[in-house]
């Protein structure tokens, strides 16, 4: 697949939470086989990982990830593009320079592109990954730590690696209007990254409601179903052109707008485990 050129990206779109306009995307594995078809991630990321392909095919996400931002500036529409990584990826020494010439290559600046990564990878390797983490933060790209709160050490990592967005587990997002506990989970974790200046974002929102509680408490940008699944090129495109100004998204009177700016994970609290989707 790697060879024959059949993996491809699809996009799931972030937006700021209080406008509602897409400000970033992030880029999903999708293997387009020649007769299965459009083969999800959860068929073939673990398997190719095991297989040792795990930078191979992260390479080549950010090729295509990469490219395809550089063609939306080009055509007037200004997003960053997140890539999620593997174990691999962030043990290597050289991926650092790799990411830093494939910038280059796309006369990118940094700021348009973040790496994810989960808090279960970190632990794999700390000394390591932590700095092939500083080196990545040195060049001026986003590290972003997803899957927060699933972790066993979560505080520790905000503290020692160079996070400048967290993005809270869709476990909790996902009951936040339904249970005071989850609710009070997300509100604690946005008052702490806002406290020592990393931005949030909310992963896996599917309604309305859980919509409106996000911008209440004050969290920046919002990723979930709510506002799109992920998306073949052209499709989100049509979705960007399609968007109108951005409006306010209609918070409490006393709110005001915020003003901070795949792999599957067992989860130590026994919540359900991401999905391989994220990927």
């Amino acid at each position: 697949a790697l060879e024959a050129g059949e993996i491809e990206a699809y996009y799931q779109p972030k937006a700021d939470a209080s406008t509602r306009k897409i400000v970033g995307a992030e880029a999903l594995v999708r293997w387009r086989h020649p007769t299965r078809g459009l083969v999800p991630p959860a068929e073939f990321v673990t398997v190719a990982e095991q297989a040792g392909l795990g930078r191979a095919l992260t390479r080549r996400m950010l090729e295509l990830a990469l490219a395809q931002v550089k063609a939306w500036r080009d055509d007037g529409l200004d997003l960053h593009v997140a890539v999620n990584t593997t174990v691999a990826d962030l043990q290597d020494t050289n991926f650092p320079q790799e990411v830093a010439s494939l910038l280059a290559e796309h006369d990118l600046p940094p700021e348009a592109l973040v790496i994810e990564v989960t808090e279960n990878m970190v632990l794999a390797d700390p000394v390591r990954i932590g700095d092939v983490l500083a080196q990545l933060g040195e060049l001026g790209l986003g590290v972003a730590l997803d899957d927060f709160g699933t972790g066993y050490s979560s505080l520790t990592h905000l503290k020692s690696l160079p996070v400048g967005e967290v993005k809270i587990d869709r476990s909790f997002v996902a009951r936040m209007t339904t249970d005071q506990v989850d609710e009070a989970i997300v509100r604690a974790t946005i008052q702490l990254a806002h406290s020592i200046g990393i931005r949030v974002v909310a992963e896996g929102i599917e309604d309305e409601a859980t919509w409106s509680s996000l911008v209440a408490d004050r969290c920046e940008l919002v990723q979930g179903y709510a506002l799109s699944r992920p998306l073949p090129t052209a499709e989100l495109e049509a979705l960007l052109r399609a968007q109108p100004s951005a409006q306010p998204a209609a918070p409490p009177p006393d709110v005001a707008p915020s003003d901070a700016l795949v792999r599957t994970e067992s989860s130590a609290n026994g919540r359900s485990p991401k999905s391989v989707e994220a990927r």
